[in-house]
């Protein structure tokens, strides 16, 4: 087995991981290296949307914004605590500068102001973005930067072990995966372990994360780490053939929603539901605004994803949104839409015929994504579901966004930073200054040193995955339909849909998976030995996801993104209420031995006592990062 030595080492390599290292380079810590599986498959650099959005104070205009207005804004999401929402707030321009500084093209005026426009949850103009692929942009401009440096980059290396001593991280075990035919060990000592793999992205079925994509979350959760908020998620509609949002303005130019049956038979579908077609095409429109499902609009845009689902998922029909055909009821001069549907397409000089020419008009660059991946919208329709798109809930993090695990940081989306509702493109801002705020306190504040017992313990560990190894080899592999059997489950009974007495039913058969894993995962073949070991974070993040959903769901009722059932017709759209005393407190979920413990803990407040005299401030800032 290799054994590497550094005094931090980053897991990932999107945008999060790649800053993050970036940042501790720059404050002094060289010693330092990124651990990537591949450091072409993250989310970060192969997903968007028509629009992708980034978040951050407003830079532009006489709004009067301000740190604490931003923090405000997203602490008023519920469920989020509030020294990380001043820490985003407040660091959100100077990470936004720094990328700018880059090479990421945001757009500016002709006096250099940074304009922006408004997202979903947004009181201020204060999104920003260089269209569908905002975070590729931000990961190749940082991925430069670190290379520039002399950063090391492991690649092929898959972490399956965060290592500990007495409650403290000092490294992790990895299995080797750049020579095919072959297994081997990697274990890296560091007393700083920055874990930044994305969400658990392959616990769902229906899931717009890129399929290179899966996350390993469950490396903090089996070291001792709490997680909260995992019951909050973002889903949406998505296509599936090519896993992109789609929001914006695939929805603004209004296209054609379809079925289409076993038998071939094409269906308007939407037109059964409304009277009012102009009711209709209003929904559609506001989908583009309204792009995440939310409890609270089930009445408005929200019924979109409803009939979708019915569609696909209850009638096993394919639905479709065409963009070669108009709607029902858009009429002559489009006397059949709404005012600010009709207003914003008049603005847009979009009022023309056919909505793939009122999305070339508007974004190009939305229709050539697809072409790029073999789908023409100007000639065949796109397929969509309803998909998991990003976790808002994650590992519970301080403001420096390290975890209750000493040592160990927690950044990006794999972070339990976010609440129940958020600001769309918040995600971007947050995985930025979670870098950040680990780097600063890796290198001024972290007194920790390597373990003298590192070498045993990984040897330690090193025995433990090869008997895991040794006891799922088969003659015929399993893990491709056990993988599928995972993700369909929670899709179908722990997604956005939660009906509390089929969730019941539904987690025994998780925990029974769990506890026979060697038993149902089998590899024949050498290459498939990583694939065995996402399978077990597959099925170890399920767990938690699932209990933290039925928890929050008994507990707390419909919220955010969970439209909540007792039984019944979810087409009743008789959801669960709400308790919103939960909005101020947070679920968290630690292993405790073999179980799950669920705590419900209350946020930390916004800190308003913080201290702002500039003399002060400025002592305490050199002796912190100077020694004087």
């Amino acid at each position: 087995m290799k054994i590497e030595r550094f005094d931090a080492v980053v897991i990932g390599s999107g945008c999060a991981g790649y800053n993050c290292a970036d940042w501790l380079y720059d404050l002094g810590c060289r010693n330092i290296a990124i651990v990537t599986e591949g450091r072409l498959k993250g989310t970060s650099r192969n997903t968007g949307s028509d629009k992708q959005t980034y978040y951050k104070l407003s830079l532009a205009g006489d709004e009067g914004d301000s740190v604490m207005n931003m923090a405000e804004t997203l602490f008023s999401g519920g469920a989020m605590d509030g020294d990380v929402a001043l820490a985003e707030a407040a660091n959100s321009v100077r990470c936004f500068l720094k990328l700018a500084g880059l090479g990421v093209k945001f757009p500016t005026n002709e006096y250099g102001e940074f304009v922006g426009y408004k997202t979903d949850h947004d009181p201020f103009c204060r999104a920003t973005s260089i269209g569908p692929y905002t975070s590729k942009a931000m990961t190749e401009v940082l991925e430069a930067s670190v290379e520039k440096k002399g950063i090391r980059i492991l690649d092929n290396l898959q972490a399956v072990k965060i290592l500990t001593e007495e409650g403290r991280a000092i490294g992790l075990l990895c299995l080797d995966t750049g020579k095919a035919g072959t297994v081997g060990f990697t274990a890296i000592s560091s007393p700083h372990v920055v874990l930044a793999t994305g969400g658990p992205a392959a616990v769902y079925f229906n899931s717009v994360y890129p399929t290179s994509h899966t996350g390993n979350s469950s490396l903090a959760l089996e070291a001792g780490a709490a997680f909260g908020n995992l019951s909050e998620w973002q889903y949406g509609l998505a296509s599936t053939d090519f896993r992109w949002n789609v929001s914006g303005t695939y929805q603004q130019v209004l296209p054609r929603y379809i079925s289409v049956d076993e038998n071939g038979v094409e269906r308007e579908f939407l037109c059964d539901f409304f009277d009012d077609k102009r009711e209709m095409l209003d929904r559609v429109f506001l989908k583009g605004y309204e792009w995440p499902f939310d409890v609270r609009k089930l009445h408005g845009s929200s019924f979109i994803d409803l009939l979708v689902y019915r569609e696909s998922v209850v009638l096993g029909r394919k639905v479709y949104m065409d963009f070669t055909r108009e709607p029902s009821g858009i009429g002559a001069d489009f006397a059949g839409i709404g005012e600010v549907a009709y207003n914003y397409l008049k603005n847009s000089d979009a009022l023309i015929a056919r909505p793939i020419e009122r999305l070339y008009k508007m974004n190009p660059g939305a229709i050539s994504l697809y072409a790029e991946h073999g789908i023409d919208l100007w000639k065949e329709p796109l397929r969509v579901a309803v998909c998991a798109q990003h976790n808002n809930g994650g590992v519970r993090i301080d403001a420096n966004w390290q975890t209750t695990v000493p040592g160990l940081y927690v950044i990006g989306e794999a972070a339990g930073s976010l609440g129940i509702f958020r600001p769309g493109g918040t995600a971007l801002n947050s995985c930025q200054v979670g870098g950040l705020r680990a780097a600063q306190h890796v290198v001024y504040d972290s007194r920790a040193k390597a373990s003298p017992r590192f070498d045993a313990i990984a040897e330690a560990a090193r025995k433990e995955a090869e008997a895991l190894i040794e006891q799922t080899k088969g003659e015929r592999s399993t893990l491709d339909t056990t993988r599928a059997r995972y993700a369909t489950r929670m899709s179908g009974n722990f997604a956005f849909l939660r009906n509390v007495p089929e969730m019941k039913a539904a987690l025994p058969g998780i925990e029974s998976d769990l506890a026979r894993f060697a038993e149902m995962n089998r590899w024949a073949s050498v290459d498939e030995i990583p694939a065995l070991f996402k399978n077990l974070d597959i099925i170890r993040m399920s767990r938690a996801i699932a209990t933290a959903i039925l928890y929050t769901a008994e507990r707390f009722g419909s919220r955010g993104s969970g439209f909540v059932l007792n039984g019944g017709n979810f087409m009743d759209r008789n959801l669960v209420p709400e308790d919103e005393s939960g909005r101020g407190q947070i679920v968290t979920v630690k292993k405790d031995g073999e179980n799950l413990g669920i705590e419900v803990v209350p946020v930390r407040p916004i800190p308003r006592d913080r201290d702002l005299w500039f003399e002060r401030v400025w002592a305490k800032y050199r002796t912190r990062t100077e020694g004087k």
